[in-house]
């Protein structure tokens, strides 16, 4: 069982930063493959971005155009998602997950992961 505890959202004006942070459980997560998912109002579940396991892969949704990063501490077990020059079309629930090994399907797909936080809001005004 693995648990994740997103923090750092909050309120932000269009073109402002925020970073998101996952904190995980459990004694293995630097074989974890995590990703960061949102969800709008009314929308479904989207991909943000992916890294591997050792942090030398990194993947990532269209949208984000070189705003966003997606680092991680694997000494202390956590995740990041530094997100630059938000809009408001970045208003979302953001949650972060995780893969277990042995992996299997792609990053991009929510299926793929094997456990998930309870999301942050990020909200973005004009």
């Amino acid at each position: 069982q693995v648990q994740l505890v997103e923090s750092g959202g909050g309120l932000v004006q269009a073109g402002g930063s925020l970073r998101l942070s996952c904190a995980a459980s459990g004694r293995t997560f630097s074989s974890y493959r995590m990703g960061w998912f949102r969800q709008g109002p009314g929308k479904e579940r989207l991909f943000v971005a992916a890294i591997g396991p050792s942090g030398g892969n990194t993947y990532y949704g269209d949208f984000v155009k070189g705003r966003f990063t997606i680092p991680r501490d694997n000494a202390k077990s956590t995740l990041y998602l530094q997100m630059n020059s938000l809009n408001p079309e970045d208003t979302a629930v953001y949650y972060c997950a995780s893969d277990l090994p042995p992996y299997s399907g792609s990053v991009y797909r929510s299926y793929t992961y094997d456990y998930w936080g309870q999301g942050t809001q990020v909200t973005v005004s004009s």
